[in-house]
């Protein structure tokens, strides 16, 4: 009897020294495991009388109970403080101040973009997309440019192979769509995207720009259309009031063709710098499908007819946010890149 108290002694004094989960364990392994010193006094009952092994028996089971439940009782206190550590630890101080990031803005032609693509959908137009690497046959031929045609020396471009190029301009995009139409009208759709041509990188040049062009294609349509249609695209991107007016030009894939200018926004047509005092401010090219286009692309040229536009974004962009060097657009600079989260 007195080792089953000694026993007993020992282990609540070794399960109230445990300090952490792992030396509690190691303690209820050695008194109360399978091969552990409270199971090995059941093996000396053996050498009991038989009258005292009741009270012996009894006696261990009481021991067993009280061990275990000391034990229990310090794995929820050692638990509930490993708890406590551990959220100490990775406590956050909510009152320091936190890791200021920079959030980006939209880019400019991007914004340019975007605001034509809207003005469009709304009347109507769908949007085309296509390859920026393209071939002749869609760059050049079908757009009424063969090859040896001196309208090609208008555009350097850059060649991959005799038929393949990077595309001079979104026109590739029309050709496609109009082939991809079988005849069919009508047509209404704008094409945005990255267009390339060998050219001196400068204030006002780039080898790479972006373009958006449309096209109309169908029954009745005729030179008053695209007038209309230019002026409310006028006034929706450089303000209310805009005027705009042709002025004879050529391009081989429309005829008649036309350059297109607006009333000057900043000064009102008054003349200012920016205009140079003419009041006006040369914005895009257009003019009416040529019938050899729509013939090619299977459209009978008897019965339909069409307009073409295209403006340069970096041009939109650069009159109507006062930007003075095109390369602004490309060389990532934060600083002029920041300048235009106010317009977001």
């Amino acid at each position: 009897m007195d080792k089953i108290t000694e026993v007993q002694s020992q282990a609540l004094e070794a399960i109230a020294a445990a300090q952490d989960l792992n030396a509690l364990q190691q303690a209820r392994i050695t008194y109360l495991g399978k091969k552990g010193l409270i199971q090995s006094l059941m093996s000396e009952m053996k050498a009991l009388p038989k009258e005292e092994k009741p009270a012996f028996g009894q006696k261990v089971n009481i021991c067993k109970q009280e061990v275990t439940a000391a034990f229990e009782k310090r794995t929820e206190e050692l638990s509930r403080l490993a708890v406590s550590a551990k959220l100490e630890k990775e406590k956050i101080d909510i009152t320091l101040e936190g890791d200021r990031l920079t959030i980006g803005t939209t880019h400019p032609l991007m914004m340019i973009r975007e605001q034509i693509e809207d003005l469009f959908l709304g009347m109507g137009y769908t949007v085309a997309e296509g390859p920026e690497v393209e071939e002749d046959h869609y760059n050049f031929e079908l757009a009424n440019i063969p090859k040896d045609h001196p309208a090609r020396d208008m555009q350097d471009t850059f060649y991959i192979d005799p038929n393949t190029l990077l595309r001079t301009h979104t026109t590739a995009m029309q050709m496609r769509e109009l082939e991809k139409a079988e005849g069919r009208t009508p047509i209404k759709l704008i094409c945005p995207g990255k267009v390339y041509r060998r050219d001196d990188d400068d204030a006002t040049h780039s080898h790479q720009f972006m373009q958006c062009e449309g096209l109309v294609v169908g029954e009745h349509i005729t030179l008053a259309d695209l007038k209309g249609t230019l002026e409310y695209m006028a006034n929706r991107m450089f303000g209310n009031g805009r005027k705009i007016r042709f002025r004879p030009s050529y391009f081989p894939f429309t005829e008649p063709s036309v350059e297109v200018d607006v009333s000057c926004p900043f000064c009102n047509g008054k003349g200012c710098s920016v205009c140079k005092g003419s009041g006006w401010i040369e914005i895009l090219g257009a003019g009416m499908v040529h019938p050899h286009v729509l013939e090619m692309n299977g459209f009978d040229s008897e019965k339909c007819s069409g307009f073409a536009f295209g403006v340069g974004i970096e041009r939109v962009a650069m009159l109507k946010y006062g930007i003075d060097d095109i390369r602004n657009f490309y060389i990532n600079d934060a600083r002029f890149l920041k300048m235009f989260d106010r317009f977001d």
